[in-house]
């Protein structure tokens, strides 16, 4: 079973919306759990400090190595990857996401403020993990996301299995266009090959605009993709 521990100052984030729908229907069927765990118990004094100032001056507050690493040290050590959300990691990818979600779990840090003392990925080999370029408020947001990710692909979540096969970057490409009923909404027809009956031809059109929105939107998938098709 995929399992998730999430370390956070705001554990009362969790599930959020990974509580309702699919998601939340599975974490109620059992199909996947979550844990979270509050970083402050772990501090040393009575406030609860989990920060302080840079080391070399500037603005904000460095969450403190010691207190980040007694946390993670109190989930049991297990074959999940401990990953931190942080707008300098890898990009996270689809592939990704599928070999996550074909794991154990993830232990997910979430920082907080101007981030978290270096000496402490490096001490506990977390692999750092970004959404995308821009940064937000803290981890806590990125961490859902990416737990939606993986949910969607645990077996049994969703309604049929092709729906985590026929979708963005599952083979490089960016998804063809949906339509459904109406047949013509504000003058604007269902494309004719969908309603043919032909499903080669209805193939081959979704292949086709998968690669021309591929081409046009995201010029660094469309030259992956056609170096994975060189013989």
């Amino acid at each position: 079973m995929f399992r998730a521990t999430i370390l956070t100052l705001y554990p009362e984030m969790f599930p959020g919306p990974l509580g309702v729908s699919l998601a939340g229907k599975a974490l109620a069927n059992g199909l996947w759990s979550l844990e979270t765990k509050q970083i402050r118990d772990h501090a040393a004094d009575k406030h609860g400090t989990v920060d302080d100032t840079p080391a070399g001056g500037g603005p904000g507050m460095v969450m403190k190595a010691d207190v980040l690493a007694r946390a993670l040290d109190a989930v049991p050590a297990d074959a999940r990857p401990r990953l931190i959300m942080s707008a300098r990691g890898k990009p996270l990818t689809q592939g990704r996401v599928r070999e996550l979600a074909g794991g154990p779990g993830a232990v997910i840090l979430c920082g907080r403020f101007e981030g978290v003392d270096e000496r402490l990925i490096e001490a506990r080999g977390l692999e750092e993990v970004c959404l995308g370029d821009f940064v937000l408020s803290g981890g806590e947001m990125a961490a859902l996301t990416l737990l939606d990710a993986c949910v969607r692909l645990i077996p049994g979540v969703m309604g049929k299995e092709a729906s985590g096969v026929e979708e963005s970057f599952s083979d490089g490409l960016l998804e063809y266009p949906q339509y459904t009923r109406p047949a013509v909404f504000e003058g604007r027809p269902i494309p004719e090959i969908l309603t043919s009956g032909d499903h080669g031809k209805v193939a081959a059109w979704r292949r086709s605009e998968a690669e021309r929105l591929t081409k046009e939107r995201r010029p660094d998938l469309w030259a992956a993709y056609l170096t994975r098709k060189k013989p």
